[in-house]
C-alpha cells in the first residue's frame, strides 16, 4: 500500500486517467472526488464486498442448479 499525504484541493492521478481529490477535511472525516472513465466502475468498500458476496451466493445456486439439470 502507498501512503501519500495530500492537503485540500491537492490530488494525486493513478494510471494516467484517474484523478482523486481531497476537497474538504473536517475533523476525522475526509471528503474526496473521483474522476474516472465512465467504463471504471466506483464502489465504496463496503458496498463492493456486498456485491462479491451476492454474487458468490447467485453463483453457487445457479450452479447447484445446472449440475441437477446436466443428471
Amino acid at each position: 500500500m502507498l501512503a501519500l499525504s495530500r492537503k485540500k484541493n491537492e490530488a494525486l492521478v493513478i494510471d494516467n486517467n484517474i484523478e482523486v481529490t481531497v476537497l474538504e477535511i473536517k475533523g476525522d472525516q475526509v471528503k474526496i472526488g473521483i474522476s474516472a472513465p465512465k467504463e471504471i466502475p466506483i464502489y465504496r468498500k463496503e458496498v463492493y464486498l456486498q456485491i462479491q458476496e451476492a454474487n458468490k451466493a447467485s453463483m453457487n445456486n445457479e450452479g447447484l442448479e445446472a449440475l441437477k439439470k446436466l443428471f
